[in-house]
Protein backbone atom coordinates (compact mmCIF):
# COMPACT_ATOMS: atom_id res chain seq x y z
CA UNK A 1 0.00 0.00 0.00
CA UNK A 2 1.41 3.23 -0.86
CA UNK A 3 1.54 6.18 1.62
CA UNK A 4 -1.77 8.12 -0.12
CA UNK A 5 -3.87 5.18 0.15
CA UNK A 6 -5.42 4.93 3.51
CA UNK A 7 -6.70 1.93 4.80
CA UNK A 8 -9.83 2.36 4.01
CA UNK A 9 -9.53 3.63 0.43
CA UNK A 10 -7.62 0.52 -0.08
CA UNK A 11 -10.35 -1.91 0.98
CA UNK A 12 -13.07 0.11 -1.40
CA UNK A 13 -11.06 -0.67 -4.29
CA UNK A 14 -11.76 -3.97 -3.40
CA UNK A 15 -14.79 -5.34 -5.20
CA UNK A 16 -17.05 -8.15 -3.36
CA UNK A 17 -17.64 -11.18 -4.21
CA UNK A 18 -20.68 -12.97 -5.90
CA UNK A 19 -21.52 -13.97 -2.26
CA UNK A 20 -20.88 -10.54 -0.75
CA UNK A 21 -23.09 -8.86 -3.16
CA UNK A 22 -25.85 -11.33 -2.36
CA UNK A 23 -25.31 -10.05 1.27
CA UNK A 24 -25.15 -6.69 0.21
CA UNK A 25 -28.15 -6.71 -1.68
CA UNK A 26 -29.81 -8.92 0.69
CA UNK A 27 -29.21 -6.11 3.48
CA UNK A 28 -29.92 -3.43 1.34
CA UNK A 29 -33.46 -4.81 0.13
CA UNK A 30 -34.06 -5.78 3.59
CA UNK A 31 -33.80 -2.07 4.51
CA UNK A 32 -35.55 -0.58 2.05
CA UNK A 33 -38.49 -2.79 3.00
CA UNK A 34 -38.52 -2.38 6.93
CA UNK A 35 -36.76 0.88 7.51
CA UNK A 36 -33.79 -0.89 9.80
CA UNK A 37 -31.14 -3.49 9.16
CA UNK A 38 -31.61 -7.45 9.37
CA UNK A 39 -30.38 -9.30 12.42
CA UNK A 40 -27.72 -11.90 11.53
CA UNK A 41 -30.29 -14.65 12.06
CA UNK A 42 -32.50 -12.87 9.75
CA UNK A 43 -29.69 -12.81 7.05
CA UNK A 44 -29.17 -16.42 8.10
CA UNK A 45 -32.78 -17.27 6.68
CA UNK A 46 -32.82 -15.18 4.12
CA UNK A 47 -29.85 -16.60 2.43
CA UNK A 48 -30.55 -20.38 3.48
CA UNK A 49 -26.69 -19.93 4.97
CA UNK A 50 -26.67 -22.80 8.14
CA UNK A 51 -25.27 -20.75 10.91
CA UNK A 52 -24.83 -17.43 12.14
CA UNK A 53 -21.56 -17.71 12.47
CA UNK A 54 -21.00 -17.43 8.41
CA UNK A 55 -23.38 -14.62 8.53
CA UNK A 56 -20.73 -13.08 11.46
CA UNK A 57 -17.74 -14.41 9.52
CA UNK A 58 -19.25 -12.65 5.92
CA UNK A 59 -20.34 -9.39 7.39
CA UNK A 60 -16.88 -9.01 9.36
CA UNK A 61 -14.92 -9.49 5.97
CA UNK A 62 -17.18 -6.62 4.25
CA UNK A 63 -16.62 -4.27 7.46
CA UNK A 64 -12.96 -5.15 6.30
CA UNK A 65 -13.16 -4.20 2.91
CA UNK A 66 -15.31 -0.88 3.44
CA UNK A 67 -18.94 -2.28 2.08
CA UNK A 68 -20.39 -2.22 5.45
CA UNK A 69 -20.49 -0.48 8.43
CA UNK A 70 -21.55 -1.28 11.76
CA UNK A 71 -22.25 0.88 14.86
CA UNK A 72 -20.62 -0.53 18.17
CA UNK A 73 -22.67 -2.14 20.75
CA UNK A 74 -26.21 -1.45 18.79
CA UNK A 75 -28.60 -4.19 17.34
CA UNK A 76 -29.76 -3.95 13.38
CA UNK A 77 -26.85 -1.15 12.95
CA UNK A 78 -25.53 -2.28 9.92
CA UNK A 79 -25.17 0.12 6.64
CA UNK A 80 -24.16 -0.56 3.35
CA UNK A 81 -21.43 2.17 1.81
CA UNK A 82 -21.66 3.14 -1.37
CA UNK A 83 -18.74 4.36 -3.08
CA UNK A 84 -18.35 8.40 -4.08
CA UNK A 85 -20.20 8.97 -7.75
CA UNK A 86 -21.69 5.41 -7.75
CA UNK A 87 -25.52 5.38 -6.82
CA UNK A 88 -27.84 2.42 -6.76
CA UNK A 89 -30.94 2.01 -8.74
CA UNK A 90 -33.80 1.97 -6.13
CA UNK A 91 -35.54 -1.10 -6.34
CA UNK A 92 -38.78 -0.89 -8.96
CA UNK A 93 -40.54 -4.17 -8.34
CA UNK A 94 -43.39 -3.79 -10.64
CA UNK A 95 -41.14 -2.45 -13.62
CA UNK A 96 -41.87 -4.45 -16.92
CA UNK A 97 -40.58 -4.68 -20.21
CA UNK A 98 -42.94 -4.97 -22.84
CA UNK A 99 -41.43 -8.54 -24.17
CA UNK A 100 -42.28 -9.49 -20.41
CA UNK A 101 -45.83 -8.20 -20.71
CA UNK A 102 -46.28 -9.78 -23.88
CA UNK A 103 -44.85 -12.72 -22.61
CA UNK A 104 -47.96 -12.90 -19.90
CA UNK A 105 -50.92 -12.63 -22.18
CA UNK A 106 -49.64 -14.87 -24.06
CA UNK A 107 -49.00 -17.05 -21.19
CA UNK A 108 -52.81 -16.76 -20.09
CA UNK A 109 -54.20 -17.16 -23.59
CA UNK A 110 -52.33 -20.69 -23.61
CA UNK A 111 -53.81 -21.62 -20.39
CA UNK A 112 -57.28 -20.10 -21.60
CA UNK A 113 -56.91 -22.59 -24.73
CA UNK A 114 -55.82 -25.75 -23.02
CA UNK A 115 -59.54 -24.96 -20.74
CA UNK A 116 -61.00 -24.77 -24.20
CA UNK A 117 -59.97 -28.45 -25.19
CA UNK A 118 -60.01 -30.07 -22.59
CA UNK A 119 -63.61 -31.65 -21.10
CA UNK A 120 -63.44 -31.48 -17.76
CA UNK A 121 -61.87 -28.22 -15.88
CA UNK A 122 -60.33 -28.98 -12.47
CA UNK A 123 -59.85 -26.25 -9.92
CA UNK A 124 -56.15 -26.80 -10.37
CA UNK A 125 -56.30 -25.11 -13.79
CA UNK A 126 -58.67 -22.06 -12.02
CA UNK A 127 -56.17 -21.84 -9.53
CA UNK A 128 -53.01 -21.57 -11.96
CA UNK A 129 -54.74 -18.95 -14.48
CA UNK A 130 -55.91 -17.12 -10.93
CA UNK A 131 -52.23 -16.92 -9.99
CA UNK A 132 -50.82 -15.64 -13.33
CA UNK A 133 -53.54 -12.88 -13.12
CA UNK A 134 -52.49 -12.09 -9.82
CA UNK A 135 -49.35 -11.39 -11.21
CA UNK A 136 -50.34 -9.53 -13.56
CA UNK A 137 -52.17 -6.98 -11.00
CA UNK A 138 -48.80 -7.22 -8.60
CA UNK A 139 -46.46 -5.74 -11.93
CA UNK A 140 -49.73 -3.05 -12.51
CA UNK A 141 -50.98 -4.25 -15.40
CA UNK A 142 -54.43 -4.03 -14.15
CA UNK A 143 -56.67 -3.69 -17.43
CA UNK A 144 -54.86 -6.44 -18.66
CA UNK A 145 -55.67 -8.76 -15.57
CA UNK A 146 -59.75 -7.23 -15.88
CA UNK A 147 -60.25 -8.53 -19.15
CA UNK A 148 -58.88 -12.15 -18.26
CA UNK A 149 -60.85 -11.89 -14.60
CA UNK A 150 -64.26 -12.09 -16.90
CA UNK A 151 -62.84 -14.55 -18.56
CA UNK A 152 -62.28 -16.58 -15.87
CA UNK A 153 -65.22 -16.02 -13.88
CA UNK A 154 -67.19 -16.88 -16.91
CA UNK A 155 -65.33 -20.62 -16.71
CA UNK A 156 -66.04 -20.92 -12.92
CA UNK A 157 -69.61 -20.43 -13.65
CA UNK A 158 -69.90 -23.16 -16.41
CA UNK A 159 -67.75 -25.30 -14.46
CA UNK A 160 -70.08 -25.29 -11.25
CA UNK A 161 -73.25 -25.68 -13.49
CA UNK A 162 -71.52 -28.87 -15.08
CA UNK A 163 -70.54 -30.39 -11.15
Amino acid sequence: MNEKQTPVAAAQAVRPTKKQKELLGFIEVFISEHGYSPSYREIMNGLNYTSVATVALHVNNLIKRGHLIKREHSARSLEVVHPEGVTTPSLLTNQITEAEEKWLVERIEKLFADLSMGAHISAQQLDDIAVVLAALRVLGLEAAAQSFTSRLNELRKSSESIV
